[in-house]
């Protein structure tokens, strides 16, 4: 896509122009294959259809919400919910954030039921979760809400620390273990960089050395990575640090982290005039070094490809149908592992296409042209449970893993 429309995408200004809902940020299908016993409800857009399911996935699909049992990926509930819904985990082994029409609502997903707590704002976007808090970054207001989700467990909206950016634009915040607030910079036209707020609030750090700015990532040693169009800007120890592209434009967009290793795994692209750019190749970002390496997967993925393992180690799904799992420190692919058929990236981000969802050992990857979901264990390599869910579905996330 040319310029203009690649940020109208990214920036979610577009997506009133399909569905009811508004919303941003930068899916999947479910079921099953042993037993899909998916309670409706016609009226009301939740209900209760199943008690204390056992770490529950939640599957989007045109008109509302799987959620499945995360062992034998059964169908423990059906939720009613129109339009275009994201889904993120909301940090706690319960809950999952949903983002719809009136902001991000917050489903219980091992109760089987939305609950009324809601953090209403036009296009909610990003939902980031690290060092036991959860960040919200509404588009269409700026405004940024942080809480602990072990609050949500007392039923109603937990206290949240607030901050508002200057001008709204799609952005991303993250508040990090010492209180301070990471956050980007930006308006509805264009998007330069980010800042850090301290714990009371005032302006500590700030670099516009960033343009593009999109996703995040956290690393190990309380690194945190932003997207450039030109690289990464890695703000640690109290500063910011640009990691430069090799190409003049070499956007890296959407990130994946893991606290057990220093290197963020990131997409890669270099035409900024291609209608849809199908890249073959991924970023890894070392925040220790400020370097970045290339790797050639022979095969290219999408924005939801991308997921870190138990050991750090780099995962993409890519468009093979295969998992690629990749050594972060060596930059090497160590092993494929076949999951799904043979697919195509579609034009429309909005658009259904197989989506990996990872949590502790486990790649759960959706199939939604055969309504399939599979589960892979990582140890292994194998595939240990497929099904076939009662609809093709979008999204795919499920709630944090426990501990």
């Amino acid at each position: 896509m040319n310029h203009a429309i690649r940020n109208r995408a990214l920036t979610g200004t577009a997506l009133a122009l399909a569905v009811s809902t508004v919303l941003t940020a930068c899916g999947t299908d479910g079921g099953s294959a042993s037993g899909a016993s998916g309670a409706k409800t016609d009226a009301a857009p939740s209900t209760r259809a199943a008690a204390d399911v056992k770490e529950p996935l939640v599957a989007t699909f045109d008109g509302g919400l799987h959620i499945l049992d995360g062992s034998s990926l059964d169908v423990a509930a059906t939720i009613e919910l129109p339009g275009f819904n994201r889904v993120n985990p909301a940090g706690d082994e319960d809950h999952v954030i949903v983002s719809t029409d009136a902001g991000f609502r917050v489903l219980d997903a091992s109760a089987g039921k939305l609950t009324d707590i809601v953090f209403p704002g036009a296009k909610p976007g990003h939902v980031v979760r690290h060092a036991g808090r959860t960040a919200l970054f509404t588009d269409g207001t700026g405004r940024v809400e942080v809480f602990d989700p072990h609050d949500l467990a007392n039923g109603a909206k937990p206290s949240a620390r607030t901050w508002t950016a200057p001008k709204p634009h799609h952005g991303v915040a993250v508040e990090l273990a010492g209180g301070e607030l990471l956050s980007t910079v930006g308006d509805e036209e264009k998007r330069t960089g980010a800042l850090v707020l301290d714990a009371q609030g005032k302006e500590i750090a700030r670099s516009e050395n960033c343009p593009g700015v999109h996703g995040e990532a956290a690393a190990r040693d309380g690194a945190i990575a932003v997207g450039c169009e030109d690289g990464v800007l890695v703000y640690k120890d109290g500063a910011f640090t640009k990691v430069t592209s090799p190409d003049a434009y070499g956007r890296i967009g959407n990130q994946a982290g893991s606290e057990t290793s220093p290197v963020i795994l990131g997409d890669y692209k270099n035409d900024p005039d291609a209608e849809l750019e199908r890249p073959t190749r991924v970023s890894l970002v070392d925040t220790r070094t400020g370097t970045l390496r290339l790797v050639e997967l022979g095969t290219s993925y999408s924005f939801r490809s991308l997921g870190r393992g138990p050991h750090g180690e780099a995962l993409v799904l890519g468009t093979d149908g295969a998992l690629h799992v990749i050594d972060p420190a060596k930059g090497t692919v160590q092993k494929k592992i076949p999951v799904v058929g043979a697919w195509q990236e579609p034009l429309d981000w909005q658009q259904a296409r197989p989506t990996l969802f990872v949590r502790d050992h486990t790649a759960y990857v959706s199939e939604p042209g055969k309504r399939a979901l599979h589960a892979v264990d990582l140890e292994s390599g194998k595939k240990v449970r497929s099904v076939t869910l009662p609809h093709s579905t979008n999204e795919l996330s499920g709630t944090a893993a426990g501990h």
